[in-house]
């Protein structure tokens, strides 16, 4: 006789144990049409799932993150069931539910084409109209182990035994015929998936991610829970691709990269304008924040990281080198333990706190190469790192601060929607329990004064502290994780940081971890794919080329670029003998805000003719007041 409770805190009695049909039908005669899945005590099942003791139950719906993911989940098999009925020697290895969508690795001989994948909608559509009904089955392993290894499919097998032993080992069934291991739940039928799914595109992938192992083909979809989503989503992906940084990045003439130095960027004369003056604005910020700002080496003893916690954490992702005398340097992957010993120079006593240190840190991590994504994701990159070392005392304040700071900066560049994730201790961790209990209250206080929209990650903090996330949502929808705070109770006392307190102890500091950017390079990517290219005025790598009509205007022309120029606009002239339109088309491919056009007319009146970027209007105006006007534009959004 379950009691059943529900997430409005309502209690139903049954008189017997009951699945979760008969209970979203008990609620409401909806409910009964939209479940999907349920939650039993935290715990997601099937809808034939039997419920026989007292419980906390949430059903499932569409409308829900876990609804969404089990669509995409059976999705998932459903395409997998479609590859085998239309290439039967094909065989299936692993399927997950990933962000947007799924994917599916499969081991084929022949490779897939893009009119396979159509063929293969068709093919799951097909299995949707027949409605197949879903069964889940518990298999003991020597059973499942030869089953799979009968019928040709050895990565199953190969997947069974590496499952710990005291793990169940369920089996779905999709029909008849077709069959999965998987952990599930999954939905009761095929019909309930839909026709809001699309077939992205094919790549390889090693088998279990290592490039020792046989190469498969990965097959990626998209699933969602009404054809509008479906369209929205599309939408932003054909968006997403226009927006390339790395296709932008080449037309703006930004950066390139080269398998020379796999995950380091080549910044170009325009690129590199545009890095410092991203830093130039940091620095501005930071300045009236009261940062001071510091260099630390490179390169640095292993014995530092050791002591630090990172040699054990990270070390497999570092890069060293051992010196003829048999030191060991590690070429360095954060800024934190060079920071430290900035402040370990001279006695610091509780009047010199908070110190705000800030640095812009060349770092360097071993990245994978399948995991290289242009400036994304790289592994030489420059962090606008900052450390503040403060009391306990001061931490709620000093992480309103740096939140505050955060947010002004994000939304003068252009980015109003942002989200904090708040994540607290992980399983491995250095520290003690109380110092950990002090640092998450400290730093969740503060998340709630900023009256910000937040959610909870349990468990996903840093190893030496609880963290904040700052997520970003650009012009088209997508979400990008940029800055962190991170609360540190632990690597200051691990390195010797002390400061002496009012009553004249020696007390070991806090120290907070910021970064606002998190990766220039990255935010870089990102700032190009949200604006298409089109930057402010203020930050654009060029922002102005002057283009004579004739040969005869080159003078005028040269006199107006040095003019600008002195006036620290970032400006080029055009002498090429070209075609005034030719070049208005290449410098627009490049996204250049303003092209000066000047020609007889021009230098006679003493005008210059602007065509600024997106428009194909041109407007006449006098050159000092061109100069004016582009100062204004000019200054930094302090």
């Amino acid at each position: 006789m379950p009691e059943i409770q529900l997430t409005d805190g309502k209690k139903i009695k049954f008189n017997q144990s009951i699945d979760g049909f008969e209970l979203a039908k008990n609620i409401s005669k909806s409910l009964e049409k939209s479940a999907l899945i349920m939650e039993v005590n935290g715990q997601l099942k099937d809808l034939s799932h039997k419920i026989t003791v007292n419980s906390r139950v949430k059903i499932i719906t569409s409308k829900d993150k876990e609804g969404l993911e089990v669509l995409r989940h059976d999705a998932a098999h459903i395409m997998a069931m479609a590859v085998q009925e239309l290439y039967p020697k094909t065989q299936v290895t692993i399927g997950p539910v990933i962000e947007n969508g799924f994917y599916y690795d499969f081991a084929r001989k022949e490779p897939f084409t893009s009119d396979d994948l159509k063929k293969i909608e068709k093919k799951m559509s097909e299995i949707i109209d027949r409605d197949v009904k879903t069964k889940r089955e518990v298999w003991e392993r020597k059973k499942a182990i030869e089953h799979f290894e009968k019928i040709g499919e050895k990565y199953k097998a190969e997947i069974i035994e590496s499952i710990p032993k005291n793990e169940e080992l369920s089996i779905y069934h999709h029909g008849d015929t077709w069959h999965d291991l998987c952990r599930g739940p999954h939905l009761s039928s095929s019909g309930k998936i839909g026709k809001a799914f699309k077939l992205t595109k094919v790549s390889g992938a090693y088998w279990r991610g290592d490039s020792n192992n046989e190469m498969l083909q990965r097959i990626y979809g998209t699933c969602w829970s009404n054809k509008k989503d479906l369209d929205d989503y599309l939408h932003r992906l054909e968006e997403a691709e226009k927006r390339d940084h790395r296709k932008l990045g080449k037309e703006m003439d930004l950066f390139h990269f080269r398998e020379e130095s796999p995950g380091s960027v080549f910044w170009h004369e325009r690129g590199w304008n545009l890095f410092q003056r991203l830093i130039d604005y940091m620095r501005a910020k930071q300045r009236i924040a009261g940062y001071k700002e510091i260099n630390t080496p490179e390169l640095l003893d292993k014995s530092l990281w050791e002591k630090s916690g990172h040699w054990e954490k990270f070390g497999e992702h570092m890069y060293t080198s051992e010196t003829p005398d048999k030191k060991v340097f590690a070429v360095k992957p954060m800024n934190c333990p060079g920071c430290v010993q900035i402040f370990n120079q001279g006695l610091k006593s509780y009047r010199d706190l908070p110190l705000k240190l800030s640095e812009f840190g060349k770092v360097h991590r071993y990245e994978p190469s399948g995991a290289l994504h242009g400036l994304l994701r790289v592994r030489a990159f420059t962090q606008d790192d900052a450390h503040i070392f403060c009391s306990e005392e001061q931490i709620t304040e000093e992480c309103l601060t740096v939140t505050n700071l955060i947010i002004d900066i994000y939304k003068s560049l252009g980015f109003d929607n942002i989200i904090l994730k708040y994540s607290d201790r992980p399983e491995k961790r250095v520290g003690d329990d109380k110092i950990w209990d002090k640092s998450e209250a400290a730093l969740l206080t503060a998340v709630k004064k900023s009256k910000l929209e937040y959610s909870i990650n349990k468990g996903e903090g840093a190893f030496y502290g609880p963290k904040i996330e700052f997520v970003l949502r650009d012009a088209i929808g997508r979400d990008w994780q940029c800055g962190t705070l991170q609360v540190d109770l632990n690597l200051p006392g691990r390195l010797g940081a002390s400061f002496i307190d009012r009553d004249g102890a020696k007390k070991v500091p806090v120290m907070l971890h910021r970064a606002l950017f998190g990766s220039l390079e990255r935010f870089i990517g990102i700032l190009i794919e949200n604006y298409a290219g089109k930057l402010p005025f203020w930050l654009s790598p060029t922002q102005a080329v002057v283009l004579p009509i004739s040969e005869d205007n080159n003078k005028y022309a040269k006199k107006l670029f040095e003019d600008l120029f002195k006036e620290g606009i970032k400006c080029e002239v055009d002498l090429k003998n070209q075609k005034i339109n030719y070049k208005i088309r290449e410098h627009s491919l490049a996204k250049v805000p303003y092209l000066l056009i000047c020609g007889k007319k021009e230098e006679e009146a003493d005008t210059i003719s602007i065509r600024k970027l997106g428009s194909e209007k041109q407007e006449s105006i006098k050159r000092k007041d061109l100069i004016k006007n582009m100062l204004s534009l000019n200054k930094l959004p302090l």
